[in-house]
């Protein structure tokens, strides 16, 4: 137990430092983006009918006279106190938005995690047990054509076929227009967070179905599966109880691994479906030039991601007692 401590310490200190570079990266980024937060939010129309006083603090609000250097240590000193800073945009917490923009983020990433998941390694542990054979060319060249596709395009196609044409699925948003807070029930998100949780589990199931696919082959050409053969086990039994051990590990890997593809995806997939999640918050924040909440966008998502690949850190070793054995020697 002591050796998980002492190992899931070292990742969160490692998880500090890497948070830290982040927010440094993004601010640098958006520092020197060319885009002028005063035309983009207020347009050269209205800079042009105002006085210099009203631009002066238009200046102040925004920032654009500060400098980097004194912007970026003033929000980390805000944020290491747990303060985020206020949306320039929206003129509320960053905290605020994040949380409000991340529970409805939290439906899309977390169905479409889950069902990636399942979906790529059925997927993968059929074609490696029927490797060479039809089953194995239908997934295999199903997989190749969605790793090919942009998910924007596939969400553009679901949207035309299941909502335009069949009127089966609401067009957009996360809520129906128009409804009261207290009227909308869990049916009306399932049915407006279905398409966009489907178009980013789709996405992210050829990865692992491939991959869970080469892991099995291999294991299926080994000795010992070669030996269980000779004893007369049959095939369902080699592949439940000698492949799936042995892809375990990969697919943990690979699903915890997926969580920043779901991050990336959803930013293409909340706009096509104007989903309002912490995607679609990211275009919105990078566009307008709002600083703290980007950057509040930014270390969260990259905790998110940290945080998966330490949750599959710490399930190794309770799906391979090899690993936890050698943990608790050194």
């Amino acid at each position: 137990m002591g050796h998980r401590i002492q190992f899931a310490a070292k990742k969160l200190l490692r998880m500090a430092l890497l948070l830290l570079g982040v927010s440094l990266t993004a601010f640098l980024l958006m520092s020197a983006s060319p885009l002028d937060p005063l035309q983009t939010n207020v347009g050269q129309a209205a800079l042009g009918t105002m006085s210099q006083e009203q631009i002066a603090r238009l200046e102040d609000y925004w920032g654009v006279n500060d400098p980097p250097l004194e912007r970026y240590l003033g929000w980390l000193s805000s944020a290491l106190r747990g303060d985020l800073g206020t949306s320039l945009l929206y003129r509320v917490p960053v905290v605020r938005v994040l949380g409000e923009r991340m529970g409805s983020s939290l439906w899309l990433m977390a169905a479409a995690w889950v069902l990636s998941g399942l979906l790529g390694l059925t997927l993968g542990v059929l074609a490696g047990a029927c490797r060479g054979r039809w089953p194995d060319r239908l997934i295999r060249g199903w997989c190749i054509l969605i790793s090919s596709t942009p998910a924007f395009w596939l969400a553009l196609l679901l949207l035309m076929v299941f909502s335009v044409w069949m009127g089966i699925f609401p067009i957009g948003l996360s809520v129906p227009i128009g409804a009261e807070a207290a009227a909308v029930t869990l049916a009306d998100r399932l049915r407006h967070a279905f398409l966009p949780a489907l178009t980013l589990s789709i996405t992210g199931v050829a990865g692992i179905a491939l991959h869970t696919r080469e892991k099995l082959c291999g294991v299926l050409e080994s000795d010992y599966v070669l030996f269980a053969r000779a004893r007369g086990e049959s095939a369902p039994s080699i592949v439940l109880r000698h492949g799936l051990r042995n892809v375990a590990l990969p697919a943990i890997t690979l699903q915890f691994a997926s969580i920043s593809e779901l991050i990336g995806g959803s930013v293409l997939v909340e706009q096509v479906f104007s989903y309002p999640g912490l995607g679609q918050a990211a275009v919105t924040a990078g566009l307008g030039g709002d600083l703290p909440l980007l950057l509040g966008i930014t270390v969260l998502t990259a905790a998110l991601v940290f945080g998966g690949n330490l949750c599959a850190d710490l399930l190794y070793g309770a799906v391979d007692p090899k690993i936890r054995r050698g943990a608790a020697r050194r």
